[in-house]
């Protein structure tokens, strides 16, 4: 008999992405956690108070990977270097972590202060990443809305098997930013007329 691991909030955590990674959100249940974690039901709730709070740590936990993968991603680029490889992140991030993704945009509690917060950083990080434009505040908003409308747009169609046509994704999603970016320069030349 194999010597049973030492539970924690972490590991409990950590199988739970796992799980939804392999399987979707919606079949993350504490039985089934307990199950793959080989304890009972009850032991779980010495970490959690129950599938609500898990998902509610989960959107946490995806949304601030996220931010540290962009994070990384930025770290020595500027302008359209940045924006193209923070785009790139995102999308190999939801490839990569699709139930954490899921978890991360359809969280139970959007009133959460530390989810918040996590999300404000991920603003914060683009918007210092658009400041190499010179953008107007109020714009750069905007472009953050933009790419985050393309990004996760496109990872769920991707994600739900919509782009069905022979051509590459990649080249799709690739003609898709570069024209995001350009449509950057152009509010730029705009605003500083």
């Amino acid at each position: 008999m194999s010597p049973r691991m030492k539970l924690d909030l972490s590991v409990v955590l950590q199988k739970a992405v796992e799980l939804i990674d392999d399987n979707g959100l919606e079949q993350l249940s504490i039985g089934v956690l307990a199950k793959e974690l080989q304890v009972r039901p009850p032991s779980l709730y010495n970490h959690i108070n129950g599938l609500d709070e898990l998902k509610q740590k989960l959107a946490i936990q995806g949304i601030k990977s996220l931010y540290e993968c962009m994070l990384q991603a930025a770290v020595g680029r500027s302008g359209d270097e940045a924006i193209r490889a923070l785009s790139q992140t995102y999308i190999e991030f939801v490839r990569t972590h699709p139930g954490l993704y899921e978890a991360a945009t359809r969280f139970p509690d959007p009133e959460d202060r530390e989810l918040h917060q996590a999300q404000q950083a991920i603003v914060k990080l683009v918007v210092k990443v658009l400041q190499a434009y010179n953008l107007k505040e109020d714009t750069a908003i905007h472009m953050v809305r933009g790419l985050r409308s393309i990004l996760h747009g496109f990872t769920s169609i991707e994600q739900m098997g919509g782009f069905a046509m022979s051509l590459d994704i990649d080249q799709s999603f690739f003609i898709l930013i570069d024209t995001f970016i350009e449509g950057i320069h152009l509010m730029a030349v705009k605003e500083n007329e």
